[in-house]
């Protein structure tokens, strides 16, 4: 064999395996499930009992018409403290960007959601469901890629928001999650319903993630173990992960009868 074609032959073979490998690693990825984008919705109204109307609509019409398009489990929840009692929450999964960028107009395409959705569609700014809303868009971790929903019974719900000076300072923020602190929390009893990198929304750059408990006993239990644990006291002495948070937020949060969360 002629070195020219001992050479093509070579080549080859290494973009074959090479595209093997790129095969086999795209397959392992999708086994353990493509990390989720989650888009974190909060409806501001006039007073709670409009927050509670809004609820009705968003159960009636909004929620099944997400799950219709695949999205789910969709999230609802109502504030205990922390945020205003006429606000309203929503955590929606999305398996791409597509899926985000083309959400209202397969809403608007959904003939029994225009038909059912009655205020949160209505064209007069006087009988709307909502004054405003806001939404944020996050990247979910490597180690959580998926909302890890709790079981069905009474339980309250954490959001925290850690932020951070600078970009790198958020990496590296979620590096010390990914690499040991999660599993801290799993150990105290701090049980995971999300971690997602903020992508797209307000006070960034920063990282938000939502935890579970049956009641605010079980949670301050959980946080004082996680604050002793030997594992956490070695992670936050390291040099590396000092100052990557410059401030923290907090919210309590109840799912509502329809939560799928």
């Amino acid at each position: 064999m002629g070195r020219r074609k001992f050479v093509g032959s070579a080549t080859l073979a290494a973009v074959g395996s090479l595209a093997a490998t790129a095969s086999a690693g795209r397959q392992g990825e999708k086994e353990k499930g493509a990390r989720q984008l989650l888009e974190w919705r909060e409806y501001s109204t006039m007073s709670r009992d409009a927050a509670q109307a809004l609820n009705g609509q968003l159960e009636a019409a909004l929620v099944p018409a997400l799950n219709r398009l695949g999205l789910e489990p969709v999230g609802a929840f109502s504030p205990v403290f922390g945020s205003s009692s006429a606000t309203v929450h929503l955590l929606i999964p999305h398996p791409s960007l597509d899926s985000v960028t083309t959400l209202h107009a397969r809403l608007l395409d959904d003939e029994e959601f225009t038909a059912n959705a009655g205020a949160l569609l209505q064209p007069n700014p006087d009988e709307a469901a909502y004054v405003r809303m806001k939404s944020s868009l996050m990247h979910a971790f490597e180690t959580t890629p998926k909302i890890e929903v709790p079981p069905r019974k009474p339980r309250i719900f954490e959001l925290r928001r850690y932020e951070s000076h600078s970009i790198k300072a958020a990496k590296l923020k979620v590096e010390m999650f990914d690499e040991g602190e999660i599993d801290v929390f799993r150990k105290t009893g701090l049980t995971p319903v999300f971690f997602g990198e903020t992508l797209v929304g307000d006070h960034m750059p920063n990282l938000v993630y939502m935890l579970t408990f049956e009641d605010m006993a079980q949670r301050d239990a959980a946080w004082a173990r996680f604050v002793e644990h030997p594992d956490w006291k070695r992670m936050s002495a390291l040099e590396r992960y000092k100052g990557t948070v410059s401030n923290i937020s907090d919210t309590i949060l109840r799912p509502t009868s329809f939560s799928q969360v």
